[in-house]
């Protein structure tokens, strides 16, 4: 191969590489909030001690695994419980933040930051932004339900 041919060739690969890249900047959002170095919904704190009143980090060797994430429990008996029901303990909106999804945006959820509304855990960014959302944590909500899950696809 010529070092012409080689110099094309590669800027073709470089070319259609970067295409893609491009693309994936675009791709559809995960429905469940996890960080990128672990799969662990919610930080890897046991959902149902939300809805206890004391939330506790779960454990390793309690885990489920639900809607492309790992969840994790305090005790076997908040694992049946969450396995029985998922959508009513997980949190609203996959875990991102219930603020930032009703102004349309998306921001990762704090497990510190929490609330429970009508038997339905929300989080939030952070302290300053949980203060906002309790001054018209309704307003949100529904501007929140208006905007989720479209708000995945952009």
């Amino acid at each position: 191969m010529t070092n012409a041919i080689k110099l094309l060739f590669a800027a073709f690969i470089l070319c259609f590489s970067s295409m893609g890249l491009a693309q994936s900047a675009h791709a559809k959002s995960d429905e469940i909030y996890t960080s990128w170095r672990n799969n662990l919904a919610v930080g890897g704190y046991d959902v149902v001690s939300f809805h206890q009143g004391s939330p506790v980090v779960g454990k390793p060797k309690l885990a489920a695994y639900w809607r492309g994430a790992n969840w994790l429990f305090a005790t076997q008996t908040n694992l049946d419980t969450f396995e029985a029901e998922p959508e009513k303990y997980a949190p609203a909106y996959g875990g991102y933040c219930a603020w930032a999804i009703a102004k349309n945006k998306l921001a990762k959820g704090k497990p510190k930051h929490w609330t429970i509304k009508d038997g339905v855990l929300y989080l939030n960014f952070n302290k300053k932004i949980k203060d906002r959302w309790l001054k018209n944590m309704n307003g949100f909500i529904i501007k929140g339900d208006k905007n989720w899950p479209a708000i995945l696809e952009d």
